[in-house]
């Protein structure tokens, strides 16, 4: 009986055996090798800004879950490049936002980032991402520049949004009906306020004392007849402005 069992256990041990052995030789008498992905082809097919090559050898890289993970940050990083220099922002930002899933110290990614969300006229995401470039490299001198510039941009937004809809004048104290009308209309407001600074810029600009009075008077009578049209049949407000603003800046709008 014991014979028999070990007649069985060796067969089995001995089949196990021929087995291996028929499968190393099949292989050459070597182990199966892992295979390796390069990153290498993704990367010089991005520097020659080859997009169909990059779109192969990158792909191959990124989409295999044999990569390293350094490996897919560069490959990642490196076809984000190659997309926002082809203009494709958002599959450049998709690259990006995923190289900075595996690594979210990369300063240079997030400001890279940033200027893509600044080129798509997302100013909000834009700052965030140059923030988040300053937390981790306070020196970083283009995420420095970035922030600086957003930041003023911001401020003249706010500045227009707090004046939108209001004229040069204090509507608390408008008494004349055209001076209710413009006060009345967010379009007319805005007009009259655009007349108003671009006449100050251009009796700043004046060459002379003679020259800025001659200015001055050109808008007095503008004022004096918009007062005197304003309610008469026929009379467009709107184009009576918008004529004005167009003589004070020119036919090339300056």
């Amino acid at each position: 009986m014991r014979f028999q069992k070990w007649v069985r256990s060796s067969g089995a041990a001995l089949l196990c055996a021929l087995s291996l052995g028929a499968a190393e030789a099949a292989t050459g008498g070597e182990p199966a090798a892992v295979i390796q992905v390069d990153v290498a082809s993704c990367l010089a097919a991005t520097a020659a800004d080859d997009l169909d090559k990059a779109a192969t050898a990158c792909a191959a890289v990124i989409d295999s879950e044999k990569t390293a993970k350094g490996d897919l940050v560069k490959a990642l990083v490196a076809r984000a490049a190659l997309y926002a220099r082809h203009d494709q922002i958002d599959r450049a930002i998709a690259d990006d936002s995923r190289a900075l899933q595996l690594d979210p110290t990369l300063a240079d990614i997030f400001n890279a980032r940033g200027e893509l969300w600044l080129r798509k006229g997302d100013k909000p995401r834009a700052v965030q991402d140059f923030g988040a470039a300053l937390k981790i490299d306070p020196n970083h001198e283009k995420a420095k520049a970035n922030h600086k510039a957003m930041a003023r941009e911001i401020e003249r937004i706010g500045a227009q949004m707090a004046v939108a809809g209001k004229p040069s004048f204090n509507c608390a104290r408008a008494r004349r009906p055209v001076e209710k009308a413009i006060c009345a209309n967010r379009d007319l407001a805005d007009l009259d306020r655009e007349i108003y600074g671009s006449h100050l810029r251009v009796l700043r600009e004046a060459q002379s004392p003679a020259e800025a009075g001659k200015i001055q008077r050109e808008q007095d009578d503008f004022i004096a007849r918009r007062n005197a049209g304003y309610g008469r049949p026929g009379f467009d407000l709107k184009k009576a402005m918008q004529d004005r603003l167009q003589r004070i800046n020119g036919v090339d709008g300056y």
